[in-house]
């Protein structure tokens, strides 16, 4: 069966456009990709990731690559926050077909960098410090001029450029802006602390600490803070303010992180916004994906991984119906029960924690949100 899009544009080269471009390309569909940076560069500290993203990795053919560069490990342990005593084990369940444990982490840089290799290698049409200008779309295609001057006409255009995405703006003008919750994150490199095997959460009032291996040797480490505004940090404040988050916990493990901290530790701060649209995704030929359209907080580390998904699943649509419009609205009806679990999920972890809420409430969203991610796409 002849695919529905012969010719396709992704717009923004992050993780859900480089997959989307990766798996329509494999699949005989000549494919451009448009991305603003002209270094294509990523930027963060650690990404935490799951068997489910693992399964992703896997269709993709980055699996190996993972395994050289990232860390797998095997559930998430939440201690005591004076002395790391174990709390409660979540399980982090394995994929089937995949000989890894459940839980991973990997450098943003280093997964973007694997990422954009795999999308040379598929024969996309790589174009960096360039978006579009105009978009203008009729029954047959889409028309586009480029920041470059240059100009093209697309069977489909996927819009990957993210939470606060110049396609979703053109597209739907009225829609809602992605909404702060009331929480912002830092994260920071580190060496792994001794006696820590796998993804660690501290709780305390206000604040969350969890630290989770990147590769052999070395962590990355987040603090979701309670914050009631939207506010912006200094560079040479983040990292006396970060100690101070740390100082209400004692724990031998946390004490010695909080002392090996620098300026060299690569220290983010991200005030945390998240927004699910209402479907459609889509306006006529031209569809949106990634966070585009689901943004969601990291309390889950499911964000890059529904992404990521969705530029598997639009790539096998568009190769299983005869036209743009059907391929558009199977995406859609096989994307919104798992993203909406994931982002209103996400979103009432965060809420929990900013109230003081039931512990063991979150713990069960946690384990019913894994489970749900370990089921078929």
């Amino acid at each position: 069966m002849t695919a529905a899009a012969q010719k396709v544009l992704v717009i923004g080269g992050g993780f859900s456009g480089m997959s989307a471009a990766i798996m329509m390309a494999r699949a005989g569909i000549e494919v451009d990709l448009v991305e603003i940076d002209e270094g294509w560069r990523s930027y963060g500290a650690g990404i935490s990731l799951h068997g489910a993203t693992l399964r992703v990795f896997q269709e993709l053919g980055i699996l190996e690559e993972f395994k050289a560069e990232g860390a797998a490990t095997s559930g998430l342990i939440v201690r005591m926050p004076h002395n790391d005593q174990v709390i409660v084990e979540i399980p982090t369940p394995s994929m089937p077909g995949i000989d890894l444990p459940g839980n991973a982490a990997i450098m943003r840089p280093a997964l973007a960098a694997i990422l954009a290799r795999a999308t040379r290698a598929a024969g996309v049409n790589v174009r960096l410090g360039v978006t579009f200008e105009t978009l203008t779309q009729d029954e047959d295609g889409v028309e586009l001029t480029f920041t470059d001057g240059t100009s093209g006409r697309y069977d489909a255009v996927i819009g990957a450029d993210g939470l606060f995405s110049k396609t979703r703006a053109l597209l739907l003008p009225e829609a809602p802006e992605p909404a702060y919750v009331g929480q912002a994150v830092w994260r920071a490199e580190l060496p792994t602390p001794e006696g820590l095997e796998t993804l660690s959460m501290w709780l305390g009032k206000g604040v969350k600490v969890g630290i989770n291996p990147v590769s052999p040797g070395r962590s990355y480490m987040f603090i979701t803070e309670d914050c009631p505004e939207d506010i912006w940090v200094e560079d040479a404040d983040l990292l006396p303010r970060m100690k101070a988050l740390l100082d209400p916990f004692p724990s031998p493990m946390l004490s010695a992180v909080k002392e090996g901290l620098s300026e060299d530790s690569k220290l983010i701060y991200r005030p945390l916004k998240g927004m699910l649209l209402p479907q459609p995704w889509h306006v006529g030929r031209v569809l949106l994906i990634g966070d585009a359209v689901h943004a969601t907080t990291p309390h889950l580390g499911a964000g890059a991984c529904i992404g990521m998904e969705d530029g598997l699943v639009i790539a096998e649509e568009l190769q299983r119906h005869a036209t743009v419009a059907e391929a558009f609205a199977a995406h859609e009806a096989r994307r919104w029960e798992r993203c909406a679990m994931v982002v209103n999920n996400s979103g009432r972890l965060s809420e929990i924690e900013i109230t003081g809420g039931d512990q063991g409430e979150h713990n069960e969203i946690m384990g019913r949100s894994m489970r749900a991610l370990a089921e078929p796409i």
